[in-house]
């Protein structure tokens, strides 16, 4: 097979964001090599802290190179203290994720062998679904278009179109089926469980709720093996607590995915632990859910495992789009080695009690690839 570099855009941005892609650029560049593949990354400019030093938050270049890359890699970007002059955060992800139509927020959550997890119930230890989140429309639609009218009321706007919402639900249901085949191909005697696309939506209250919900029901029946459920967004907030164990993929509107993955993520060791990608037709990006973490930048103490999860989710995803084994072959010995350097106890994290940070945690996996 011939070796075709893969040419991957680095945006290590602000706050603990330069700090975990450091830690995780190496492990990337080590379990790739050790499959016979290649990566060229090249390292751009955004942010907060250039947006206060420039004026400029994604500068044009390097949207260029996002454009031209066949992946994007994102550290972390916003700053508390560094805002609009509308007040709100500095975030070019949400801008990537317009610009280049990156419709389908995908946030994979998976109980790793070792974290420690919130819920005392044994079967917490088979969560396994993903929140996929309609990125590009929804409530934040409205960013940057809000309206304070005289001082008195502010008004945001809910936008959902019919082919917003059938794009990111067949997306869902597409991933439901991938995620079986998988299963099934582990052949290790586990239980495989029969795929299920979950709508979360809000269509007792809200008439965009409904009409989100009767497009699902369409793409739905197109989709026959795959069983399609309804859940309100608070009841699934409640069973996500009460069974999470019983969801496999999940599909909702931009601002309730933005809040649901968060609290997914809660589930299995928090954000550090938490992976995400931003994917379209022709572009994606992966980051770690975590954020910029002003209170421990620059300090070594950040998790890097979510961004290594995120790494690993990149090769993945151009391993199918390019139908490179190899890539993929990368992206599992990633996986594997979080898993058992968790599992062996090898590490714990900060935000578990632990002193091992982001260097150490790094090291460790890379001695398993």
């Amino acid at each position: 097979m011939t070796t075709r570099t893969h040419r991957i855009a680095v945006l290590p941005g602000d706050g603990i964001g330069p700090d975990v892609i450091e830690a995780t650029i190496p492990l990337l560049e080590r379990a790739v090599s050790g499959a016979g593949a290649a990566l060229r990354l090249d390292s751009y400019p955004a942010g907060a802290h250039h947006y206060r030093e420039t004026g400029v938050a994604l500068p044009d270049a390097t949207l260029a190179a996002c454009r031209e890359a066949d992946a994007i890699l994102f550290g972390a970007m916003g700053w508390p203290e560094i805002r609009y002059p509308d007040g709100t955060e500095i975030a070019p992800q949400l801008d990537l994720r317009v610009a280049l139509d990156l419709y389908a927020g995908v946030r994979p959550v998976r109980a790793i062998p070792g974290v420690p997890l919130p819920l005392a119930d044994p079967r917490a230890r088979d969560i396994d679904l993903v929140v996929v989140r309609e990125s590009t429309e929804g409530l934040f639609a409205s960013r940057g278009k809000g309206v304070v009218i005289d001082d008195r009321e502010a008004r945001d706007t809910m936008v959902i179109t019919r082919a917003g919402s059938e794009r990111v639900q067949d997306f869902a249901f597409r991933l439901a089926a991938r995620r079986a085949l998988r299963r099934a191909a582990r052949g290790d005697g586990s239980p495989v469980r029969a795929p299920s696309v979950t709508c979360v939506d809000k269509a007792n209250v809200f008439v965009s709720m409904a009409f989100f919900r009767r497009v699902f029901d369409e793409v739905a029946s197109r989709h026959p093996g795959i069983e399609a459920r309804h859940h309100y967004v608070d009841a699934t907030a409640l069973d996500l607590v009460r069974r999470p164990w019983t969801f496999d993929v999940m599909v909702m509107e931009n601002m309730f995915g933005d809040i649901i993955s968060d609290q997914t993520s809660g589930l299995v060791g928090g954000m550090g632990m938490a992976p995400s990608g931003d994917i379209g037709d022709r572009h994606a990006l992966f980051q770690p859910c975590q954020g910029s973490a002003p209170d421990i930048a620059g300090q070594g103490r950040a998790n890097p495992t979510a961004t290594i999860l995120s790494a690993a989710m990149m090769l993945d995803w151009l391993a199918e789009r390019h139908g490179d084994a190899r890539l993929a072959r990368a992206a599992a010995s990633l996986d594997e080695a979080v898993d058992r350097v968790f599992g062996d106890g090898r590490v714990r994290p900060f935000e578990f009690g632990g002193t091992d940070g982001t260097r150490r945690i790094a090291a460790e996996v890379a001695g398993l690839l």
